[in-house]
């Protein structure tokens, strides 16, 4: 099988969707899967193998970390046509995705495509919502062509399944490196390379944006009882349009340490009492899965694909999205009861070692097989 892909993000970019794809094109190298994938160039001036093609790239207007690529046609073409793919995945649906579903279209090739991001929950906390129905119009024009979609959750495939996306939407789940991602990278280092004299830390990974619901996250550590706070400190990886707001604002026991990678986010994890994540717009939740491999008990948005991932009372808690009050007295009720959270902390680590990288691409080629010798027939 030669598959090319087509995607807006891939490493080095520090994002959900960056982590899957390169965990997946690494897992085609073992397999002796031929791949190609096409990308935005990045700012970090990355050496790239030659499966891997970047091109001429711009910051997306609402979402300045993320590029948009303004590629080569003929380059694309030509690189196309010298690999022939038997396969195309696209995973955007944007400047990339476009050229890969009008080659593979142009081709009658196989063509799958992956959905990632909810966008459509995004355009609330970015003042556009009247742009929703466009934008449903041009998702369901643009997945038309092809012959399957995948979603990382179940709560993904319902939401497109109700807005008729697609009739053939298959899930494409997540893993975790249990190995990486595991409680003995505890470390006091961590403590002292940030200074944390409080006795429970709490802890948000992820992007520093609206869409994250980081007001939520803010206003429920703030909104903790005095006696506790003082005793907790909250630790915030990552970075974002909210950076700067947040790092001014020099709120008391709160550290912003920017993006963390490798053994550095292992073991601000493992270091950690409890993970924080109130984004109620996870198509599946990564930075979720990573915390409970690390065997941290979640404090989720009972929405999205997080809900999925957290067994409410058992490996975490889940409040209503933007219930500040719900998840505080989660908060509290972790905090306060140290047996509670080392046994959800146990359940937590359980829980992410049923979820294989291994299997999961394994049963992704064999859905591409499938799409490949049983290909759906629709009307031209």
């Amino acid at each position: 099988m030669r598959i090319a892909i087509f995607s807006d993000t891939y490493d080095p970019d520090v994002n959900g969707v960056a982590k899957t794809l390169k965990r997946y094109t690494d897992y085609l190298k073992n397999q002796d899967v031929e791949y190609r994938i096409y990308v935005p160039a990045n700012q970090q001036g990355t050496s790239d193998f030659p499966n891997v093609e970047r091109f001429t790239s711009i910051p997306f207007l609402l979402y300045p970390e993320c590029r948009i690529a303004l590629p080569n046609l003929l380059h694309m073409k030509h690189s196309l046509d010298k690999f022939q793919p038997d396969l195309i995945h696209v995973a955007t649906p944007f400047n990339l995705g476009l050229y890969g579903m009008y080659y593979g279209k142009k081709h009658e090739i196989p063509m799958v495509a992956s959905y990632h991001t909810h966008f459509d929950q995004y355009l609330k906390y970015y003042h556009v919502p009247f742009l929703k129905q466009l934008l449903w119009r041009y998702m369901k024009w643009f997945h038309f062509p092809f012959d399957r979609v995948f979603v990382p959750s179940p709560s993904t495939k319902a939401a497109l399944e109700e807005e008729e996306l697609h009739q053939d939407i298959g899930i494409w789940g997540r893993g975790v490196e249990h190995q990486f991602y595991a409680p003995w990278k505890r470390s006091e280092a961590v403590r002292n390379r940030y200074n944390i004299q409080e006795k429970s830390i709490l802890l948000y990974a992820g992007r520093l944006a609206p869409e994250k619901d980081i007001d939520t996250l803010l206003k429920t550590f703030q909104s903790l009882p005095e006696n506790l706070k003082k005793d907790t400190h909250l630790l915030i990886v990552g970075d974002g349009p909210m950076y700067d707001r947040i790092f001014k604002e020099k709120l008391a026991n709160v550290t912003l340490t920017g993006f963390l990678k490798g053994e550095a986010l292992a073991e601000a994890y493992a270091s950690s009492d409890a993970f924080l994540f109130p984004s109620s717009t996870e198509t599946f939740g990564n930075v979720v899965l990573e915390a409970l491999s690390s065997g941290l008990p979640v404090l989720g948005a009972d929405a999205g694909g997080v809900k999925h991932l957290v067994d409410h009372g058992k490996n975490g808690f889940l409040s209503a999205p933007g219930d500040v009050t719900g998840f505080v007295s989660n908060t509290c009720r972790l905090l306060e009861n140290k047996q509670l959270r080392a046994q959800m902390g146990d359940e937590a680590r359980q829980s992410a070692l049923s979820q294989s990288w291994e299997e999961i691409f394994s049963q992704l080629l064999v859905s591409f097989e499938q799409v490949r010798k049983w290909r759906i027939k629709r009307p031209a």
